[in-house]
């Protein structure tokens, strides 16, 4: 079926998708953005790309899948969109096609109830408040408004079947979220702040260009809902620019918001105090490990807790590479390999240990260097960083100086670069973790180590 800009929209199960295909575009011409979609429910029945990954009725064998990443350094863009739905949570990699559509069905319901719920509770927060200087932000409220109306158009086309099926969901999300309270100070202080940060996210990414402005409401409407009905997180500073890039990869408000939330179920923490203060520790802890001096630099004059690197970490090194690297990066730290790798290690350890019988079991030297479980991939990145300018830190005296040096690496990374230089210091510190040495002399022979070290490598390679 066609629309009135030539491009066709897509229909699925008696519901109408309300995202348009857009047509084919000359080569080099302007991508016309618009407002992502509310719902995406064809992409249920979607099948990725990558070989031996999806079966035949759609399951996904995630193991394989996670280590397509972390061997590809990434996925491709056209794939990403929906491997980002398996990865984070969003779809379950067990459920088949059929499953994922009635996932669909009652994930669009309870997000729309949620929203309802807070936008009930404080009417007056339902549309973002205009200065009138924003022009920018004028014409994103005219767009976003434009797609709702459109939206509830659209609805229209359900059929009674599919119509009683939505209805008998929301009866469930009443319920479900019927006894949620909300405080409305806090609320009302998240949404002050959020109000504030959404209008600060980065526009000049071409998401947000033309149309594309009106997903900036479409943020705020996630936020908010996040915030809401996750009081004991609600909302944090730089959380606006991590969902910003869920919403351009997936280019949803639905399938953002309950991808968003699966991710901050597991590192919400980081945005918080004690969060944030325990990674600044393991990254100096790292730092001690793979380069004393420089750590000894850095610890003197109070700058041992390392904060010039809390953006990087929190999210994501976003602003240091360009921004397609950025994601990429993102996508390779989000599949967890390092901490695969790390129980490979200890196993390989472990037996290590056993096989040592002539080994005193009094004897102090014998005792194995432990590997911290807690350096996650992010860590070396972020030390393979420092370790690569260590010339400049080193000629840092100050905060000042510090802030000044991290300021210039904006959008100057090379990702290639950086990520084979994190994964050679990763390599070095587990070797140096996993082998006990006594009296100056490796306990194992040459070649096994060369075994170890190459075993390690088929669990941790990236595509140069």
């Amino acid at each position: 079926m066609e629309d009135l800009d030539g491009g066709t929209v897509r229909q699925t199960a008696g519901q109408r998708e309300t995202r348009r295909v857009p047509p084919q575009e000359e080569p080099n011409a302007p991508i016309r953005r618009r407002v992502a979609a509310v719902s995406c429910p064809a992409l249920s029945a979607a099948r990725l790309a990558i070989p031996g990954v999806m079966d035949a009725e759609g399951r996904v064998d995630e193991s394989r899948l996670r280590m397509h990443i972390c061997k590809n350094g990434g996925t491709s863009p056209s794939d990403r969109g929906l491997v980002w739905r398996f990865l984070f949570g969003m779809y379950p990699c067990s459920s088949t096609a059929l499953e994922r559509s009635l996932l669909q069905e009652q994930l669009f319901v309870r997000y729309r109830v949620m929203k309802k719920k807070w936008q009930t509770f404080l009417p007056s927060a339902k549309k973002i408040s205009l200065n009138g200087t924003d022009v920018e932000l004028i014409k994103a409220v005219r767009y976003f408004e434009e797609r709702e109306a459109e939206a509830q158009q659209e609805n229209q086309f359900q059929s009674e079947e599919v119509q009683v099926r939505l209805a008998f969901l929301e009866l469930q999300a009443q319920f479900l979220f019927g006894g949620v309270s909300f405080h409305r100070e806090e609320l009302q202080e998240a949404i002050r702040i959020i109000d504030k940060d959404v209008p600060r996210t980065n526009r000049d990414l071409s998401y947000y260009q033309n149309e594309g402005l009106g997903n900036l409401l479409v943020l705020r409407d996630i936020l908010i809902t996040y915030a809401a009905f996750h009081p004991e997180v609600s909302y944090a500073q730089g959380m606006n620019d991590l969902c910003s890039r869920f919403l351009e990869v997936l280019d949803c408000e639905i399938d953002t918001f309950w991808s968003f939330s699966c991710y901050m179920e597991k590192f919400s923490k980081d945005f918080q105090a004690d969060g944030l203060h325990r990674k600044i520790v393991l990254e100096a802890a790292l730092l001690k490990e793979l380069d004393p001096p420089l750590y000894a630099h850095l610890a003197k004059d109070n700058m041992e807790s390392l904060t010039f690197c809390h953006r990087w970490l929190l999210l994501g090194f976003q602003r240091e590479f360009e921004h397609s690297e950025a994601l990429r990066l993102f996508e390779i730290l989000s599949c967890d390999h390092l901490e695969l790798i790390s129980q490979q290690v200890d196993r390989a350890r472990h037996h290590e240990r056993l096989a040592q019988e002539n080994i005193e079991e009094d004897s102090p030297e014998s005792e194995l260097h432990t590997i911290n479980t807690d350096f996650t991939f992010e860590l070396f990145v972020c030390a393979a960083i420092l370790l690569d300018n260590r010339d400049s830190l080193l000629q840092c005296r100050d905060d000042v100086q510090l802030i000044q040096f991290t300021s210039s690496l904006h959008r100057k990374l090379d990702l290639n670069s950086m990520l084979q230089k994190a994964e050679r210091h990763f390599y070095n510190y587990c070797k140096s973790c996993s082998w006990d040495y006594m009296n100056g002399r490796c306990r194992v022979n040459t070649n096994t180590q060369e075994d170890f070290i190459d075993h390690l490598r088929s669990f941790f390679a990236l595509k140069r």
